[in-house]
């Protein structure tokens, strides 16, 4: 928390916790306080819209949880211990959220991890289903002379009519070629 939120809730002026907290340094190592940087103070100006000319002269001390607690031993006035409760009762309320929603989150990923399996294995079943509707496609037969038909059976020759010529008495037989020598003639 910054120190001008700090000073409020304690009703103490920035000026008053600032001078605190500089009387009893070796009682906020850098875990417990820091300063901002001159870049992170044009930022949060930015960011709170505050005018270069006025507000915010120095730069902010930020104090962490364990700083605020050491500020209840620095400040001297009754509203600072009450105050430093409420704020460390919301320091453990925060933690027990964070831890809250930590497992919750672990959780959702667990169950999204087991949906995301489930979701594969379903569209697995669902594809093999589909492969299973499929009709067998049947081979298309190939128009002309196979290597295949090699090892067919032969057709036997279909039966038909003799064609004699009726003044020669010749049999031309059932052929293509005997039609065509007596077609001659």
């Amino acid at each position: 928390m910054l120190d001008k939120d700090l000073s409020s809730l304690y009703q103490v002026g920035t000026r008053d916790l600032n001078k605190a907290v500089s009387r009893n340094l070796e009682r906020f190592p850098e875990d417990f306080m820091f300063q901002l940087t001159s870049d992170e103070l044009k930022n949060l100006m930015f960011h709170f819209g505050t005018s270069s000319w006025g507000g915010t002269r120095k730069r902010p001390r930020v104090f962490t949880e364990h700083g605020i607690l050491m500020l209840s031993s620095v400040l001297k006035n009754r509203r600072a211990v009450f105050v430093n409760i409420a704020i460390m009762r919301t320091f453990v309320k925060l933690r027990n959220m964070l831890a809250a929603h930590r497992d919750l989150s672990q959780k959702l990923n667990e169950l999204e991890h087991k949906i995301e399996k489930h979701d594969h294995e379903i569209r697995s079943i669902f594809e093999a289903v589909r492969e299973l509707l499929k009709e067998p496609e049947k081979p298309k037969r190939r128009i002309g002379f196979q290597p295949s038909d090699l090892d067919r059976k032969p057709v036997p020759p279909r039966t038909g009519t003799v064609i004699k010529h009726p003044a020669a008495g010749a049999d031309y037989g059932k052929t293509f070629f005997g039609v065509l020598r007596y077609l001659k003639k």
